[in-house]
Formats: C-alpha cells, structure tokens, sequence
C-alpha cells in the first residue's frame, strides 16, 4: 500500500537580526520580528535579564554574533533609536548597581568593566557593516579607536585595581589575561565576519560544482539523446526507444542512488529489464514493491535470499527475451512484489501465445531456461498461456526462514495454474494503480 503523503509543513523562518533599522546591534528588533511582538518589549526583557549578573548583556552578544543580518530597508525612528539607547545605559547602570549592591563587587571592577563593554560594543557595531546605510570613513575610525581606548583603558585599570605583589607573579599574569582578553574583543567580531565570508564562499563554490555537473550531465545525455532523435525522425519506433531510454537513464540520475544499482533486487530487475528493451526494441514496464539489499540476506546466514538472486534475475529476463522473440507484441509488464515469506515476478504480454502441448520437444527454452533455473534454487515458475491471448509468467522465491526449504518440491498445483493468468492479471495490474 502506498503511504499517504505527509502535509506540507511551511519551513520555520530563520532568526535574523534587523540591518538598516538596527540601533545598536538589531538583535532586539530581530528577535521581536521573529516573534511578532512589540520591539519594546524585548528590549525591557534584556534590561532585566542585565540585571541578573549581565545575563541579559551575554544573551544580547550571544545573538549579536550568532544571527546573521536581515535585508529590512526602513530606518529605526528618532524616537525608537532614543528609547532603545535609555534602554541600553538603564541596563548597564542596574547590572551595575545590582553587582554592587547584591554581590559587593568592587565600583573599582565594576566601573571599568562597563566601560570595557561599551567600547567593545562600539568596535564590534563597527565591523558588523550595515548592508543598507553608508558610513562615514572618518565616523568609522573614530568610533574604533574611541572603542578601542575604552576596552584598553578599562582593562588597565582592572588590572591596576586588583594589583597583588607577590614577587610580581600575580600583577604580570593578570596583565597578560587582560591583553589577551582586549585582543579577543577587539578582533572576535573580525574573525566571525571573516568566518561567515568563507561559509559564503565554500556554499557559492558548492552550487557552481552543482550547476556545472547538472549541465555536464545533460549535455553528455539529454541533449545528445535529442541529436540521435532528430536524425532518427522517420523512424518512430527508434524514437520512442531512444525516449524511453532517455528517460529512464534521467529518472535513475535525478532519483535514484548510483552506489546501489546491481545492489538491490528491485534495481536488478530494473537493469534487466533496461538490457532488454534496448537490445530488443521493446517496451518494458516494470513496477517494484518492496526491495532486499545485501545486508538484508546476509544475517541469515547461508542460504539466504541473497543466494537466490541469479536464479530469479536470470528467470526474469529469459522471460522476457522469450516474450520480446516470440510473442509478437511491442510491450511487456513485469511486476516484482516482496512479501515477508516469499518473492513474486510476475511477466505478462499480450501476445500470439502458445499452446503449452503443442510445443516441439526440441524446444525447452521455458522449461530449462526458466522453471529449471528457479526451481534448483528452491523456488517455482508457473507458466499460462493461450494462444492469441498472450503469456502469463510468475516466478516465485521463498525467503529463507529457520525452517528447511524441503516443502518446495517444483511441482505446479494444477487448480494454480489453471487460475495463473488471472493471479498474474490482477497483480500486474494492481501493481500499476499503486
């Protein structure tokens, strides 16, 4: 049975930090127009959540670096930009007073820490280049090196603050994790901005390699496929070879996996099938349900279904060469079901036929070819057929369980084969409507 198709769910948007309507980093408008709510409101829940040990000034970096930009074009109003910057010095000014008051943290720590903040936010606004607005050369340098000064600066007097003399140990490591720090904030926003140019370029670099092997392959293909067809035009049964051969190459290029072909018992049928029709200039259509790959046979050790492949393969496309040499009709069906206990192919064409007792004693090809064929591996081929009605061919495979194969013994049950093409019909049949 077919599974119902799953619905359509719409993709969740990305989150994206506001570019031209920024006022200091556009996470809070990013994050407001990811959720659909007032600006304002975000803005609130980081000065809140500053308050709390600067837990609202990490998140806030956080998002800064981690969301790309947006393409939104409107400036922030006058107004809004001065709300979101009473907003921003409310912010540090209760992480602040909360740092001192709650935790009794120095205003010797505190004080410079701000002005480290503030100075690495003014460096890092800097570096995240708006897509939209233009800058000002002279506005841009002024802003880092005042952002610069603030960050060295504040970490200077950090480390003059906490200056502890024991030998002189103490004061020197602190002053080199301080340069170290002021190296990372100055130049962190750098390495990302060059971080996301490499990821653009690698994913750039990857759809060019895509487009350049789609366009390869439909050139070595599709359009020499149309040159031949174009030459072939007053042959229609060329054509339509040509087509359908075309087709079934691109079907098993856009849809199919090349790593497993003669891997699988469906994609074997399906060669086989591909084999003949070229060779032969018919039309095969054959239909697959279910499948068993190599790792599926292997764990049952000898004797497994993986054994048994050659014999149906090999059964399938005699039948269908008998079908393409005798039977006189342009189209074969084939239809492959994989039950949990057995295999089924069925071949059916709609030709001239045979009467099964009158066939030559010389000419054995169904009986050697194919029921001999299957019925040495354990399996069984029923054959029907009736003349100037076509043939019905079904080949059956057990699947190994953990009991003997004996109860296979080749013998048609005659109630069976007198109901075959009627079996075969309806399976080929309801193979198609799925």
């Amino acid at each position: 049975m077919s599974t119902p198709a799953a619905p359509d769910v719409p993709p969740i948007p990305r989150l994206v930090r506001r570019d031209a309507g920024r006022v200091i980093g556009g996470v809070a408008g990013g994050v407001a127009d990811h959720l659909g709510v007032d600006a304002f409101r975000v803005r609130v829940v980081f000065v809140v959540l500053a308050a709390l040990a600067g837990a609202g000034v990490l998140a806030y970096g956080l998002l800064w670096f981690f969301c790309p930009q947006g393409n939104d074009t409107e400036s922030p109003a006058p107004g809004e930009r001065r709300q979101a910057l009473g907003l921003a010095v409310l912010a540090l000014v209760a992480m602040t007073v909360v740092g001192f008051a709650a935790s009794g943290t120095p205003a010797a720590y505190l004080v410079p820490f701000v002005f480290v903040m503030v100075g690495a936010g003014l460096v890092w606004r800097e570096f995240d280049t708006s897509k939209t607005a233009p800058h000002s050369t002279a506005l841009t340098w002024t802003r880092l090196a005042g952002g610069a000064v603030l960050v060295v600066g504040g970490l200077a007097v950090i480390v003059v603050a906490g200056r502890r003399n024991y030998g002189g140990l103490s004061t020197t490591l602190l002053a080199v994790a301080a340069t170290l720090i002021g190296v990372v904030l100055l130049t962190v926003p750098l390495w990302m901005r060059l971080w996301r140019a490499l990821n653009e370029e690698r994913a750039a670099r990857i759809r060019n390699a895509e487009r350049e092997e789609i366009a390869s392959h439909l050139h070595d293909s599709v359009l020499q496929t149309l040159a031949l067809i174009q030459k072939q035009a007053g042959k229609p049964e060329e054509v339509a070879r040509l087509a359908r051969s075309q087709e079934r190459e691109l079907r098993g290029w856009l849809f199919g996996d090349v790593a497993q072909r003669g891997t699988s018992l469906s994609a074997s049928i399906r060669e086989v099938g591909a084999e003949v029709e070229d060779t032969y200039g018919i039309e095969v259509e054959v239909i697959t349900v279910g499948d068993l790959r190599p790792d599926e046979g292997a764990r049952h050790g000898p004797g497994s279904e993986i054994r048994r492949w050659p014999a149906l393969i090999g059964a399938t496309r005699e039948a269908l060469v008998n079908a393409a040499k005798h039977s006189g009709e342009r189209s074969v069906d084939v239809y492959m079901e994989v039950g949990d206990e057995e295999v089924e192919v069925f071949v059916r064409d709609r030709g001239v036929g045979f009467d099964r007792d009158g066939v030559d004693p010389d000419r054995q090809g169904l009986a050697r070819s194919i029921k001999s064929r299957v019925e040495r591996a354990g399996g069984q081929a029923r054959i029907d057929s009736t003349p100037g009605r076509g043939t019905n061919i079904r080949l059956i495979m057990p699947r190994p369980t953990t009991h003997s194969d004996a109860d296979t013994d080749g013998h048609d049950d005659p109630h069976d084969v007198t109901d075959e093409a009627t079996h075969t019909d309806e399976a080929i049949d309801h193979g198609k409507a799925r």
